[in-house]
């Protein structure tokens, strides 16, 4: 019954904070668990960040299939300065995402932090959830600051 109330309460934070994402989330795992169907939560939980990250990819990647991006602008990123940040910045982000993942590992529990940051994000901020692996790398580089702070 806890799992429910926090699904609802879930609800009603995505509805005041207009997130159709984790308003939809939310309520699709609510009717997993109304329909006793709770067998499946490990099979969600272990697959829906490929499935999630397989849709983003494919989102991001609409604009070559429709020829929006041309060879010439492929071309642009290692020829412009900014084409290099970018580069530079998927490097970066994909190195945090591991260490994120190197840190759920070492601490699961933070998970739930990294949840309920995610939904302070998403209904104060008007941010966009794009998984915990980036939230968790964000945290990660946080802690090692702090570290090298605490340790002078």
């Amino acid at each position: 019954m806890n799992g429910e109330i926090v699904l609802v309460g879930l609800i009603v934070i995505g509805l005041i904070g207009r997130s159709s994402i984790i308003t939809t989330a939310a309520c699709l795992l609510l009717v997993v668990k109304l329909l006793h169907l709770q067998r499946y939560l490990p099979t969600i939980e272990r697959r829906g960040l490929e499935i999630g990250l397989l849709f983003l990819t494919l989102a991001v990647l609409v604009p070559f299939a429709s020829g929006k991006v041309q060879l010439k602008d492929v071309a642009h990123a290692f020829t412009s300065w900014t084409g290099w940040v970018a580069l530079i910045g998927g490097a970066a982000a994909t190195y945090m995402n591991g260490k994120g993942l190197e840190l759920l590992k070492v601490d699961p529990q933070l998970i739930v932090g990294l949840v309920i940051g995610s939904i302070v994000g998403i209904v104060l901020l008007r941010g966009i959830p794009v998984g915990p692996l980036m939230a968790a790398g964000i945290t990660a580089f946080i802690l090692k600051v702090l570290q090298l702070f605490a340790d002078k």
